[in-house]
C-alpha cells in the first residue's frame, strides 16, 4: 500500500493586528487575558504546558465564553522517551540535597522526581483533535509528524518555536505551518529543542534574517516591547510578533502577586539560568539564582519538579528572592494596563 501523502500547510488565521500573546506557564496565561487579545485584534496563546488535558479544556472553554474568533494553544514536546541515565539521577540527587537547606527554611520538602513525566501529552492532543482550536504552537522541539496531520486534518494550524537553523529547518521538514522564531532576547524558557544545549545569542532580527528564504510564515519573539519593535519586524519578513513580556502586568494576566513586585523592582538585573527548571531560562536575577545556578543540572523537567514546592511556598509569602522571575529584555517597558491598551502599543499604525 502506498504511503498515505502528508497533509498541506495550512494559512494562519487573519487577525487585525499582528500580535500573538504568547503562552506562559505558571499562572500568567489566562482566559481572560486570551480572550482580551482575540477582542483586541491579535491572538491569544493560552498555556498548556504544566497543566492536564481537561484543565486545558476548560481553559479553552473559557476564552471561547468570552470571545469569538481563533485561539492559541501551546504544547511542550516532551523530551526523549526512555529511562532515565545514571548520570542524570546521580545529578539530580547531587542537586536535591543541595536543595535541602533552603527546603528546610521554608518548611517544605523538596519536590520528587517524576521520571518519563510527558506533561499529559497523548491526552492534550487527543483533546485538541477532538475539540479543534484555530492554532496550536509546539515549544522545545518538533512534534511527531503523526500529531501534525491529525491537526491538519481539522484544520489547525501547527507552529514550531526555533532558535537557530537546524531546528527551523527540522520543524519544516515535520510539516510546520508556520516558525515562531525566538530570539535571545525572549523571557522565560529559551525554546531550545535540546535541554543541555547552550541558547545562542541570535536576537530575532538576526534569526529574521536568518530563516529568510524558507517558504513558511516567521513569527518575530523575543523582547517586542513597542509598535517599533513589530514594523521592524514586519519590515524583515515576518508575519506577526509574538509577545510576552509586555503582558504579563496586563489587568487580564494571572502573574502571581509576588512576580508582579519582581517586575516593577528596577534594580534587579537580567540573567539567564537552569537553577529552576533545569532548562535555560530568561529571568531576573534573585537570591534562589545566585545560590543554585552553579550546581543545577540540565535534566528537565526533573530539576522542575524538584524546585515546585520551594517555589511555591516562596510565592505564597511574597519572597521575591526565591521566586523565578521570567522576564525578556523588554522587561522594564511592562505596564499594568488592560491588554486591549498593550496590544495597540504593540501594533504599528
Amino acid at each position: 500500500m502506498a504511503p498515505i501523502p502528508a497533509s498541506p500547510r495550512l494559512p494562519l488565521p487573519r487577525l487585525a493586528s499582528p500580535v500573538y500573546c504568547a503562552p506562559m506557564v505558571g499562572g500568567p496565561s489566562t482566559p481572560e487575558l486570551a480572550a482580551a487579545v482575540r477582542r483586541a485584534g491579535g491572538l491569544g496563546v493560552l498555556a498548556g504546558g504544566y497543566r492536564t488535558a481537561e484543565q486545558m479544556a476548560e481553559q479553552i472553554a473559557g476564552t471561547r465564553a468570552l470571545a469569538d474568533g481563533p485561539v492559541g494553544v501551546n504544547l511542550l514536546v516532551p523530551q526523549a522517551a526512555g529511562e532515565s541515565s545514571l548520570a542524570e539521577e546521580t545529578a539530580v540527587a547531587a542537586y536535591r540535597e543541595v536543595l535541602e537547606p533552603e527546603a528546610q527554611r521554608l518548611g517544605v520538602d523538596v519536590g520528587a522526581p517524576r521520571w518519563g513525566d510527558d506533561d499529559d501529552w497523548a491526552a492534550k492532543v487527543d483533546r485538541l483533535v477532538e475539540d479543534p482550536v484555530e492554532v496550536v504552537s509546539f515549544t522545545f522541539g518538533v512534534p511527531p509528524r503523526q500529531v501534525v496531520d491529525a491537526l491538519h486534518e481539522v484544520g489547525t494550524c501547527a507552529l514550531v518555536t526555533v532558535t537557530d537553523r537546524g531546528e527551523a529547518d527540522a520543524a519544516v521538514a515535520g510539516g510546520a505551518d508556520a516558525l515562531v522564531v525566538q530570539g535571545c532576547e525572549a523571557g522565560g524558557h529559551r525554546g531550545t529543542h535540546g535541554v543541555a544545549v547552550t541558547p545562542n545569542r541570535l536576537d530575532h532580527i538576526a534569526l529574521l534574517e536568518l530563516l529568510a528564504d524558507l517558504d513558511v510564515p516567521l513569527i518575530a519573539a523575543g523582547g517586542v516591547t513597542t509598535a517599533g519593535d513589530t514594523r521592524r519586524a514586519l519590515d524583515l519578513g515576518a508575519v506577526a510578533v509574538q509577545a510576552g513580556t509586555a503582558f504579563l502586568l496586563a489587568d487580564e494576566a494571572g502573574t502571581p502577586g509576588a512576580y508582579r513586585m519582581g517586575l516593577s523592582d528596577h534594580a534587579l538585573t537580567p540573567v539567564m539560568t537552569r537553577a529552576f527548571s533545569g532548562r535555560p531560562a530568561r529571568g531576573l536575577r534573585n537570591r534562589f539564582v545566585d545560590a543554585f545556578d552553579p550546581y543545577a543540572p540540565a535534566v528537565y523537567p526533573v530539576v522542575d519538579q524538584l524546585t515546585g514546592p520551594l517555589r511555591a511556598r516562596a510565592a505564597r509569602e511574597g519572597d521575591l528572592g526565591g521566586v523565578s522571575l521570567w522576564a525578556g529584555s523588554g522587561w522594564r517597558a511592562a505596564r499594568e494596563a488592560p491588554a486591549a491598551d498593550i496590544v495597540a502599543d504593540l501594533t504599528p499604525a
